[in-house]
């Protein structure tokens, strides 16, 4: 079944909007409109968050709505399998170290349908650097050794790569000497440390901190990188294997469909897809959710997992809290763009690669092999040089061009920023 998110395009075919995903749900609603309803609760917002309070708050017991604005399930974690190969649009990388996460992997019986993205065993085995200077080509134990690097030079800010002033990452309370980067910006910390990188490790610094990010240096907030280097266990092959290395074997919304039908299988779980929500009224009496069609819901409670840079679309009765809405109203810098190609070069299932500052797709490598035995390439953009991959495949088909010349038999993605539930990626601060 085919959601009406993401665009596909082939020689052939062109390009087509709306790909197929198994998270697309049918019938787009289980509420029968002849009957009033009285809810516990109402959860707006079907990714993850929204599907785990959902589920939770059916399997105890209460009487749930579930709001969803799209014709799928995932949010901003979702996966289109064309010709049995799951192509992931958005969040795809899973870890142990993923507490959360890896709770629910561990409920649903997952932990051995798990995949790694790379293979260094056959082919190019480069990790290539492309920039306005020219192109050099280094093993996958060079690009690792200078990344690391210069990602330690730029953390190191307390001569402890950033262990001393983030002893804790995994919480939100930051030490006050944390705190004092707080208006600090990727761009500031290359300056005080530019004399002691070398051209390639700060290539290789720029582009991992814009791909964590999807912004731009200017933007990123030097204590949010720090909090992902922190995260990672402060090496970049922490950060690697946290973030951009093991995958589902069958994608996303195969995970995504799991949380969902536990909930329905309660018979306490009703849902509207297609049902943006326009206006929140919280009174003493309970809440009252008005969606854009104008059809009104009831319930005691109401959860809200509305990402940030959306949340000025929805009135609220009584207004956010002062800071909620000062939040809402700087939003997050992440204008991320992801592209997939599947081409005909099998030697390129090894390839990993940069080409920066020039190229619209600043960042690549080899992901997977598909059903068909071609080779399966992820790209990222940012707002760097920020382009919409759909409005010109030509623009598009270059950019990819300029990571590695590949012979480009697919391309996949979806355009985050234009997406009226997201405008942009995952959150990520600005300084």
């Amino acid at each position: 079944m085919a959601s009406v998110d993401g665009y596909s395009w082939t020689p052939n075919e062109g390009l087509k909007a709306g790909i197929p995903c198994i998270g697309t749900v049918e019938p787009q609603t289980n509420i029968d409109n002849g009957s009033s309803h009285a809810y516990d609760v109402i959860v707006v917002g079907a990714g993850y968050c929204g599907l785990t309070a959902s589920r939770d708050s059916s399997v105890a017991g209460l009487k749930v709505l579930l709001l969803e604005g799209r014709d799928r399930i995932g949010g901003r974690s979702w996966s289109s399998d064309i010709g049995g190969y799951p192509f992931e649009m958005g969040g795809t990388w899973i870890h142990w170290g993923q507490a959360h996460v890896w709770r629910e992997i561990m409920r649903y019986q997952l932990q051995d349908e798990i995949k790694v993205s790379y293979d260094f065993s056959k082919g190019r085995n480069q990790y290539v650097q492309a920039s306005s200077h020219g192109t050099q080509a280094f093993s996958h134990e060079e690009e690792e050794a200078l990344t690391d690097s210069g990602l330690r030079k730029f953390f190191n800010k307390d001569g402890q790569y950033g262990k001393w002033v983030m002893p804790f990452p995994h919480s939100a309370a930051f030490t006050p000497e944390a705190l004092t980067y707080d208006n600090m910006s990727a761009a500031d910390r290359l300056l005080e440390i530019k004399d002691s990188l070398t051209p390639s490790e700060r290539l290789s610094v720029e582009t991992v901190i814009l791909t964590w990010s999807g912004g731009t240096l200017d933007t990123v907030s030097f204590l949010e990188a720090l909090h992902w280097w922190a995260l990672g266990d402060y090496s970049y092959e922490g950060c690697v294997n946290r973030l951009a290395k093991y995958k589902f074997k069958r994608g996303q919304s195969a995970f995504a469909k799991l949380f969902f039908q536990e909930g329905l299988a309660t018979s306490n779980l009703s849902y509207a897809f297609r049902s943006p929500v326009a206006n929140v009224k919280d009174m003493e009496n309970g809440v009252t959710v008005t969606t854009d069609n104008g059809q009104q819901y009831r319930a005691r409670k109401m959860i809200s997992t509305v990402p940030l840079n959306v949340l000025n679309t929805i009135s609220f009765d009584p207004p956010l809290l002062r800071g909620k809405k000062a939040a809402v109203n700087t939003g997050h810098v992440n204008q991320i763009i992801k592209v997939h190609a599947e081409v005909r070069d099998k030697d390129l299932r090894s390839y990993t690669g940069i080409s920066y500052p020039h190229n619209r797709l600043f960042t690549g490598f080899g992901d997977g092999t598909t059903e068909a035995g071609n080779t399966h390439i992820v790209s990222f953009g940012g707002q760097h040089n920020h382009f919409h991959p759909e409005e010109d495949i030509h623009q598009t088909t270059n950019a990819l061009q300029g990571l590695v010349p590949m012979n480009i038999e697919r391309l996949v993605f979806h355009n985050w920023s234009k997406d009226e539930f997201d405008k942009g990626g995952w959150y990520c601060l600005s300084h």
